[in-house]
């Protein structure tokens, strides 16, 4: 990666599973030029259709949709690829006068896109615990000050709730007498990840309730769609239910159905169980997105004159 700034417009539109982004993606997408990257780990895998909910082949007919059906299940795709495949891809776009929109909801893959992969500094499993006793005893407000006192601007980034980021940052200046924030303004110098000047980011989010009827749905409207057939044919063509990618969600639990380690209604109940609780990791890593606008998912018109006035259309 070179080091150089990216100055044309990069929009980006992220949420959790099932909230409706590929709906308004297209929406955005034919009314501001745009051609969608798609910023999901799953749908890098050809074959894998259903069970990933793809646009279907009649909305990736309507806008050039990017980094689907890119790999075989058997092939290790990874957040650092991700990264070099899609700046590629925003460079190539913009030679074309469009828009790059990112949407997806793997936040690891859009990080490491914005910020780089950072090599984790030094670990200490005594001083990690003696910092979460001292957390248990003095609390997350002063383990917060603390770490103000040592690292400001990580301090500003981190919530004193979010208390696994908190204890990383007092535990990596303990063990390197550096805050953390300069290891990665230093990691980020050394890469020579270009940095974006012009990024419109929004979230899309809804009632919880709401989201979970929705993905209780989706599970439902998936099984009836010939999920089943999906992962029938790919342990015919000889992909291991032992793969990472069989691994993930939905695919994993169609296999310990068709290997009758579970019954039917048993596979369905415990996908849509897991399905909700990979919506409520993707909100924690997106939580840690702070230039990320937040937004109603029912609130398109408010979105997209947030995009026109940004692109300055208005």
């Amino acid at each position: 990666m070179n080091h150089d700034t990216i100055e044309k417009p990069v929009l980006i539109l992220v949420g959790p599973t099932a909230i409706g982004k590929t709906r308004l993606s297209l929406e955005i997408a034919e009314r501001f030029n745009c051609e969608i990257i798609s910023v999901d780990s799953m749908q890098v895998y050809r074959y894998m259709d259903i069970g990933t909910a793809k646009a279907t082949p009649e909305e990736r007919a309507r806008v050039p949709h990017h980094l689907i059906d890119i790999v075989d299940p058997e092939e290790n795709y990874d957040a650092a690829r991700f990264a070099e495949d899609s700046l590629a891809l925003i460079r190539t776009i913009h030679a074309r006068n469009k828009v790059p929109l990112l949407t997806g909801g793997t936040g690891l893959y859009l990080k490491t896109l914005l910020e780089g992969i950072f090599p984790d500094a030094p670990s200490d499993s005594g001083l990690r615990e003696e910092l979460r006793q001292k957390l248990a005893s003095a609390g997350s407000e002063i383990m917060h000050e603390q770490l103000a006192a040592y690292d400001r601007i990580m301090a500003t980034k981190i919530h004193r709730n979010d208390t696994q980021r908190l204890l990383r940052a007092l535990e990596v200046y303990l063990l390197t007498g550096r805050p953390w924030s300069a290891h990665l303004a230093e990691h980020k110098k050394n890469t020579g990840r270009p940095s974006f000047a012009d990024t419109l980011q929004i979230g899309l989010t809804c009632d919880r309730q709401l989201l979970y009827q929705r993905i209780n749905k989706r599970t439902k409207i998936m099984v009836e769609s010939g999920f089943e057939d999906e992962v029938r044919g790919l342990l015919r063509m000889g992909y291991s239910p032992e793969l990472k990618s069989m691994q993930s969600i939905g695919y994993r639990h169609m296999n310990n159905y068709i290997s009758n380690k579970w019954s039917f209604d048993e596979m369905c109940r415990l996908m849509a169980r897991d399905t909700r609780r990979y919506a409520k990791r993707q909100y924690t890593w997106f939580t840690k997105m702070d230039r990320l606008q937040w937004y109603q998912v029912e609130d398109e018109i408010q979105i997209l004159k947030k995009i026109s006035g940004w692109l300055g259309h208005e």
